[in-house]
């Protein structure tokens, strides 16, 4: 009897331990299951310039917070993110992208059309950049604040001081300077916004001087052995890292090249067919584009620094990479280039894939080997040298490179 009774226990302890097994095991795997599908972030059936907007905000849930800021601020960087998801945006229709756009705006601009952390005062062009997604939200659901806010950075390019010959300095606090950067930033927001706001003479002087700036950087910055450009032009010759002759720079940065090329292909989108500068600015594209595949890396990419791929340091860089591949796509499409110039630009775009992105579990992508900054002069002082190019911080999801790589994708489609 008592042998039978404890047979028993050991059923029934035995059939409670399996219980709580499976139990166990069951909870287990709802649990993974339902952490797999929370994970998910990002469609990898997406295209990749929808996979990279999504990435993005993923990373940056504050839009006001792009390119890895722990306090919200006006910068080019929000603008040039902001309008590579608006472009996506107008492909997808994904609601969720017009929203991180409009949420940037309703943070930072306030109802009076006050700028929040702008300073007019600093005549900064790169604060012109993220006017252009202010212009499409606008465009889309128009509000007095953003109309205000737009007056104020026209202002600023009313003011802004400039050399000699009419150039815009880069920054007040960078006299006498132009550099690459700054047509992107500033020339196509300013031609917008002439064209839809200002009237007849004003119109005209508006474009006139956008087109200048374009033929200034011809005149000083581009090698004529080369077809290179170098990043930046002092024209006071006081700067240590300008030529005293020349007032140049040392160097081909990669991303500098890139900003002015998109600069040239997205003001091209603006300038009205019968500006007589129009067929100047598609001549310097297409020797642009001529000078920057006699660089491109057998692997489809670019150099940090362009013409000197042999040398201890150099290497392949994404931003630049990306802005290129951007720049021979759209001038390709649209005909101010020879389609044949497609073909660098869908090599660029594969080597780009192949060498720099990254997918993680939940399917949001990383774009590496991005140069986080450079620039020229400041404190500490920025010397343009081949070293100093070469030893700036290299980090993942670099705002100016995950823009122009959304560019880049929608131009060809991928």
């Amino acid at each position: 009897m008592k042998n039978n009774l404890n047979h028993l226990k050991s059923i029934g302890l035995l059939f409670i331990a399996v219980l709580f097994f499976n139990c166990k095991s069951e909870k287990k795997e709802a649990k993974s299951t339902g952490e797999t599908a929370e994970e998910l972030v990002v469609s990898k059936d997406a295209k990749w310039s929808e996979r990279m907007a999504l990435s993005e905000i993923h990373r940056f849930p504050d839009p006001t917070l792009l390119d890895f800021q722990t306090e919200s601020r006006w910068s080019y960087t929000n603008g040039l993110v902001l309008q590579a998801i608006e472009r996506v945006y107008e492909q997808t229709g994904d609601q969720k992208l017009y929203d991180y756009v409009y949420d940037y705006a309703n943070r930072m601009i306030k109802d009076d059309g006050t700028i929040v952390t702008y300073k007019l005062s600093n005549y900064n062009l790169d604060m012109i950049k993220s006017g252009d997604a202010i212009f499409w939200l606008q465009e889309k659901n128009p509000e007095p604040r953003f109309k205000m806010a737009m007056d104020t950075l026209h202002k600023q390019l009313e003011g802004q001081p400039t050399t000699s010959e009419g150039g815009y300095w880069h920054k007040k606090r960078y006299p006498y300077q132009m550099w690459l950067d700054g047509l992107f930033m500033a020339e196509p927001f300013h031609a917008k916004y002439a064209l839809k706001y200002l009237k007849d003479d004003e119109v005209n002087k508006v474009l006139d001087h956008i087109v200048l700036q374009f033929d200034l950087i011809e005149k000083h910055s581009r090698d004529p052995e080369t077809g290179l450009y170098y990043h930046g032009w002092d024209e006071s010759r006081e700067q240590r890292w300008a030529d005293k002759e020349t007032g140049l720079s040392q160097h081909f940065w990669s991303r500098g090249m890139g900003w002015y090329g998109m600069a040239m292909v997205d003001i091209l989108d603006v300038l009205p067919e019968n500006h007589p500068g129009r067929e100047r600015i598609i001549q310097y594209l297409k020797q642009y584009a001529e000078a920057i595949v006699q660089y491109q890396d057998e692997g489809g990419t670019w150099w940090q620094v362009l013409n000197l791929p042999d040398r201890e340091g150099n290497y392949l860089e994404a931003t630049g990479s990306s802005m290129f591949t951007y720049v021979l796509a759209k001038g390709a499409n649209k005909g101010y280039l020879s389609k044949d110039y497609l073909e660098h630009a869908k090599k660029g775009f594969n080597g780009i894939i192949e060498q720099f992105v990254t997918i993680e579990d939940n399917g949001v992508i990383n774009l590496n080997k991005c140069c986080g900054v450079a620039g020229l002069g400041g404190n500490p002082y920025r010397d343009g040298s081949f070293d100093y190019y070469v030893n700036e911080i290299i980090r993942s999801n670099d705002p100016k490179g995950t823009g122009p790589f959304m560019f880049a994708a929608l131009e060809l489609n991928r």
